[in-house]
């Protein structure tokens, strides 16, 4: 398959998307035009420690996998679980490389223990507040085994972050979220770099 990542924004959703979606279903993807709509066009560091991760877990063949790259293959074999340690190097967002790696962690034959440091609240990214209390908790309703601990937070520039997530194999139903329901609390959550 062939993926156009000039499509729409023209972001890095399509790749973290197309590499999730690879690794699951066990099919080759080709990704062209990477970021393109992008001041800085293709790969970044976060993107490629994703990628990475994700290539680790299935035994991938990858080619294209550099800095700036526009261009990606990625070939998965089997996900296997296991223990993975991933430093990003900079405040490269810790949420978005989970949306890459957390799908194929859930279909692993073994459970998967992440390690991961980098940015937990940076810019143009879910803060890591919004994984803990919004997006696991919904697709624990769907089935979903995914346990996340904040160590220690990470801020631009300097990044520092660090979180652990620990994913069971999962078999994922469907859910239907029709109606709103009662208002049963507000809460707010602030992180600050002193």
């Amino acid at each position: 398959m062939i993926i156009d990542g000039s499509y729409g924004e023209g972001g890095g959703q399509i790749l973290r998307t197309a590499v999730a979606l690879s690794a699951v279903l066990g099919e080759e993807v080709k990704i062209k035009n990477i970021r393109a709509k992008r001041k800085n066009p293709g790969l970044r560091n976060q993107h490629l420690w994703g990628i990475k991760l994700v290539a680790m877990m299935t035994d991938a063949k990858v080619d294209g996998l550099k800095i700036g790259s526009t261009m990606l293959s990625f070939s998965p074999g089997t996900i296997r679980g296991g223990e993975y340690r991933i430093d990003i190097g900079t405040a490269g967002s810790i949420t978005l490389l989970l949306q890459t790696s957390l799908l194929p962690a859930l279909f692993a034959d073994r459970e998967v223990l992440l390690d991961i440091s980098g940015g937990t609240d940076v810019p143009w990214s879910p803060p890591v507040d919004y994984y803990c209390h919004v997006l696991i908790p919904l697709l624990r309703l769907m089935g979903a085994q995914i346990e996340m601990d904040i160590i220690q937070r990470g801020y631009y520039p300097q990044g520092g972050g660090r979180v652990k997530v620990k994913v069971s194999p999962s078999e994922l139903k469907g859910i239907a979220l029709e109606d709103r329901g009662n208002l049963l609390a507000r809460r707010g959550y602030i992180s600050l770099r002193n």
